[in-house]
């Protein structure tokens, strides 16, 4: 056996005695910032004092190079949700918990597992890092719409750590989402201004909470005001403790809020009554979506950009090369059709339509980011004749409520990566 395989050996054996009853959790709340109320505490994993193990990178690094991620999130799951049944003596609560990309688009079933025995008075949200969505979006939504169904709210955490990634924001539609620590200390920098704004904006419209981490002093909650926070959590209030302090339970809060249906539908079919539908030979049509895909390119804050083609016959190679520009400059550019290759451009994430599929017979572009919402969507009517000429009837809205429910219907259909 050569060193490396030792280290491998003895590792396993310390992540086998922590799985088995050296972990635990410490929680640290969420303050309201208006009242001081505390409102929630979040599960922080810990491995034993002075084990090597102690930290939760350092557990979650054991347990990924064994393999053995999901075992370690039941765990983590079940000490805290005991935890929380326990030590809130029979009182509302309402619990964080973090959970790991990979374990969420790829074993779902062990949290939803681990959820279904907790105690009725535990409200719980999900924790997921930013990370996750530009890696499998269309997982991470199918995911996070089980854990809602589930009665779990979905926390999205580090936000702004990559500004980019502030488009994914309106498509997961996360109740809370968590600002990364490093904006509080770079309040006057006008890059942490565009992240705090976007972030304001969708709070604004969705109705969600945003909390502001790592505060320390008086100075950074004024800082976290600033930022537009609603909670916060950090050191002014507590390091993280064994048992959880005096707390109010607002459960409308941190309520779930389910995407649902639109999932399914398609763009076409979710227009709704009382939009004026219009004719136009697609000719006249190419125009306004070559205007959507310039209005993503010239948005503050890049946007994602969804398409759909009918058919990869109409993904041209005037198409290509204009996508592979959105693809360079946009944080996420799909396009679905039938026989749609899974990379049909450099960079852009293709998805193979099922002739049947309702969608199959729409052209569809949607723009949806931070600031941006815009889509085109059309139905092919069906006549014969050349290209140019072939009739749609049409819908052009800057709507965001359906330009979003039109990303999700398009994202519901994304072939898993």
């Amino acid at each position: 056996m050569d060193m490396r395989q030792a280290e491998a050996g003895e590792g396993s054996v310390s992540l086998d005695g922590v799985l088995r009853d050296g972990l635990h959790c410490v929680y640290q709340p969420f303050v309201d910032l208006d009242s001081g109320a505390v409102l929630a505490f979040e599960a922080l994993l810990r491995g034993p004092d002075g084990s090597g193990l102690q930290s939760p990178m350092a557990l979650l690094d054991a347990a990924r190079s064994a393999g053995r991620l999901a075992e370690l999130e039941r765990a983590s799951l079940q000490a805290s949700l005991t935890d929380a049944a326990r030590l809130s003596e029979g009182r509302p609560v309402t619990l964080f918990v973090n959970l790991e990309p990979s374990t969420l688009t790829q074993r779902l079933d062990v949290v939803l597992e681990a959820l279904a025995v907790r105690a009725a008075h535990v409200q719980v949200v999900v924790e997921i890092t930013e990370r996750a969505l530009a890696e499998d979006l269309a997982g991470v939504l199918a995911g996070a719409e089980q854990l809602r169904a589930a009665g779990c709210a979905i926390a999205l955490d580090d936000v702004g750590v990559h500004p980019e990634s502030l488009a994914f924001i309106p498509l997961l539609r996360p109740e809370v989402v968590k600002l990364d620590l490093g904006l509080l200390r770079t309040v006057k920098d006008p890059g942490t201004v565009i992240v705090a704004g976007a972030v304001r904006a969708y709070a604004e419209q969705a109705g969600a909470e945003v909390v502001a981490e790592g505060i320390e002093t008086p100075q950074d909650l004024t800082r976290a005001l600033v930022l537009g926070a609603t909670l916060g959590q950090g050191w002014l209030w507590s390091r993280g403790e064994r048992h959880f302090s005096p707390a109010t339970f607002r459960p409308e809060r941190f309520a779930a809020r389910p995407i649902g249906a639109t999932l399914r539908a398609t763009p076409y079919e979710m227009i709704g009554a009382g939009r004026q539908i219009r004719h136009a030979p697609k000719h006249l049509l190419v125009p306004l979506s070559k205007t959507l895909e310039l209005t993503a390119l010239q948005a503050t804050v890049p946007p994602v950009l969804l398409a759909a083609f009918e058919h990869v016959q109409f993904f041209r190679p005037s198409t290509t090369r204009r996508f592979t520009e959105l693809a360079a400059h946009l944080p996420f550019v799909a396009a679905l059709g039938v026989d749609m290759p899974a990379e049909p451009a450099p960079g852009v994430r293709g998805s193979d339509l099922p002739v049947l599929d309702p969608l199959a017979t729409e052209w569809t572009v949607v723009v949806l980011g931070a600031h941006t919402a815009a889509a085109l969507m059309a139905r092919d009517l069906g006549d014969t004749g050349p290209d140019a000429d072939r009739q749609f009837e049409f819908v052009v809205s800057y709507d965001r409520a359906l330009v979003t429910a039109a990303a999700h219907s398009m994202i519901g259909r994304l072939t898993r990566p």
